[in-house]
């Protein structure tokens, strides 16, 4: 144990800060599952839900410092990828429509 006053502050505010942050940790992961499951049940508006929140979570969690900037965004990546795959299973997808050829310049 410390014996500095201000080395048993930082140790009480480490630990605060410690569980704060697994309790935020958690619930990204929960925001995570639960788009996955909408995902894999085909269901598009849940689906779209489930990622906005998660997507949210995940930026605030790196702008607090709890998780670094590129982890949120490969996490976010990685997660629109999945809930894409999942979502043509349940929507029937749009044709493209062909691009007119642009005229040479001579």
């Amino acid at each position: 144990m410390a014996n500095l006053k201000s080395s048993k502050k930082d140790i009480k505010r480490s630990t605060k800060a410690r569980v704060a942050n697994t309790a935020a940790k958690s619930a990204l992961k929960t925001y995570i599952k639960k788009t996955k499951k909408a995902a894999e049940a085909g269901d598009s508006k849940g689906t779209t839900e489930a990622l906005t929140l998660a997507v949210k979570s995940l930026d605030k969690a790196a702008q607090k410092g709890i998780i670094h900037k590129n982890q949120a965004a490969r996490r976010k990546s990685r997660l629109a990828k999945a809930a894409k795959v999942e979502a043509p299973a349940a929507a029937p997808k749009a044709e493209a429509k062909p691009k007119a050829k642009k005229a040479e310049k001579k």
